[in-house]
């Protein structure tokens, strides 16, 4: 079974050929199997899953209208709130958090009858690009389980991945979807700012964060986004039109579409990741699609700005963990200074403290002009930029990573870590949607994934130009070894 898609285990489930509590006990039994080794999941929902697949079960003999996602195990990572269970971020700040709420998403996937399965790992509060920074458990990449599976939605990732759940939900600040998808050989998809609700998603930066999907194939992403990509009252920046029917848009071909290249921005690519994206760019040209060359040399500075406006938010955004109103309260204080200071200290990882302190920083007086609004400034030509490019193409191809994933650890130096980024983080300073979908493995084996950008909105031409490349190459039906 876990070889299916989500559409087939749905398809299977509404006619009868599978019960949703097989299903879901199949997946669990799948993560009881092989989590210990992975780490994916911080919390497994044995009982909540089983109840909830009993009652579809119950609901399908009654003859009643079933969901669009009734019966497909999903993950959550764990800055997204399910009501009634922990919420960590992966933070010992919040290890005893319980979710007063739903997310919105949470809320629309169970509305669809889908079957929330677990919580999963992630950098802490979403802050890195390798799942390292967790303050509670490592989590390995299932291609080589020597390796990181990209973060901050390493945990979702690793999860569809090595098929312990067929869907996903991650957050994307700066590439914290692609970049895990594209490591462990899945579709990973951001949409458009604002397209699905924020709503009960942690904050870290909240200009740049948007909720994710992860999936094995487009198709699924697609349904998932016919779900959750609707408006939301409760998020003042999301998308007042209708939902779009992405699986209805998944059809035709790529011929005489125009996709920009920034060759230019590739000049630093190592031979191996540019051979594997040479490769790419033949099979788009062979399925009709014009290459053009594009002007995106702006994203140099991408980086600089990213860790001045994201970081600022970050600071702002944590600031409400003091010990007082959520979390943690350091036992030592003896004061209520000392219950802002230790409760903090203790609670917050190395990461989340370094970014704490750079966002303090550029946003204190004589530093805010000199660094916070020159970058914001640099962000409205970053926009330009992309505006600009998109008058000569229709979609933008570029790598999601400059590298195949590393050894955990093997990165030490912040800065190097955060050069990790380099191709994602321009989409989110703009607002775009952009997927990663697999393009073909290294000679170790392991993966490496495509990035297709689009203009604002035009989620559903991204995710058509995607599904195309991916039934011609069929690298994401590909499974780890070791979990088949």
């Amino acid at each position: 079974m876990y070889t299916l898609s989500a559409i087939e285990i749905r398809e299977k489930f509404i006619r009868g050929e599978l019960s949703a509590v097989t299903i879901t006990q199949t997946f669990l039994d799948r993560i009881d199997k092989y989590d210990s080794q992975i780490g994916a999941f911080l919390s497994v929902f044995h009982e909540r899953a089983l109840k909830n697949a009993k009652a579809l079960d119950e609901k399908r003999a009654a003859g009643h209208k079933l969901g669009k996602l009734a019966g497909i195990p999903i993950a959550i990572k764990d800055n997204i709130h399910v009501k009634g269970e922990i919420s960590t971020c992966a933070s010992k700040f919040l290890t005893n958090y319980r979710a007063p709420f739903d997310a919105t998403v949470t809320q629309l996937i169970e509305q669809e009858d889908g079957i929330i399965i677990g919580k999963t790992n992630m950098d802490e509060f979403a802050m890195g690009s390798s799942t390292e920074n967790s303050a509670l458990q490592m989590t390995y990449n299932p291609w080589n389980l020597k390796c990181t599976p990209g973060g901050s939605s390493g945990g979702s990732a690793a999860a569809v991945s090595a098929r312990l759940c067929p869907l996903a939900l991650g957050s994307d600040t700066g590439g914290s979807v692609r970049l895990p998808a594209s490591f462990c050989g899945i579709i990973g998809y951001k949409p458009t700012y604002g397209r699905i609700s924020r709503y009960g998603l942690v904050a870290y930066g909240s200009s740049l964060d948007q909720i994710g999907a992860l999936s094995t194939n487009i198709a699924d992403t697609a349904l998932l986004m016919e779900v959750i990509g609707k408006h939301c009252e409760k998020d003042s920046t999301s998308y007042v039109d209708a939902g779009v029917p992405y699986l209805e848009h998944l059809t035709g071909d790529i011929k005489g579409m125009r996709i920009g290249v920034p060759h230019q921005f590739l000049e630093q690519l190592a031979p191996e990741p540019r051979k594997i994206f040479d490769n790419a760019l033949v099979k788009i040209k062979e399925l009709g699609a014009e290459i053009v060359d594009i002007d995106l040399s702006i994203l140099k500075y991408s980086i600089a700005v990213y860790y001045i406006l994201a970081t600022a938010e970050a600071s702002t955004n944590l600031a409400r963990f003091d010990g007082i109103r959520y979390g943690q309260r350091s036992q030592k204080a003896k004061s209520l200074e000392e219950v802002y200071d230790f409760s903090k200290e203790e609670g917050f990882g190395p990461e989340v403290k370094r970014r704490i302190l750079l966002g303090t920083y550029v946003l204190s007086a004589g530093y805010q002009d000199a660094f916070y609004k020159k970058s914001q400034k640099v962000r409205a030509l970053i926009i330009q930029s992309y505006n600009e490019a998109f008058k000569k193409c229709d979609l933008i191809a570029t790598p999601v990573s400059p590298f195949t994933a590393f050894e955990m650890g093997a990165i030490k130096d912040p800065l190097q870590m955060y050069l990790e980024d380099i191709y994602t983080i321009g989409i989110n300073l703009a607002g775009l949607p952009a997927v990663s979908v697999p393009e073909g493995f290294a000679q170790d084996g392991k993966p490496l994934g495509l990035q297709l950008i689009g203009p604002q909105k035009q989620d559903a031409r991204v995710l058509q130009a995607a599904d195309i490349y991916e039934k011609a190459t069929l690298f994401g039906a590909a499974i780890p070894e070791f979990v088949k």
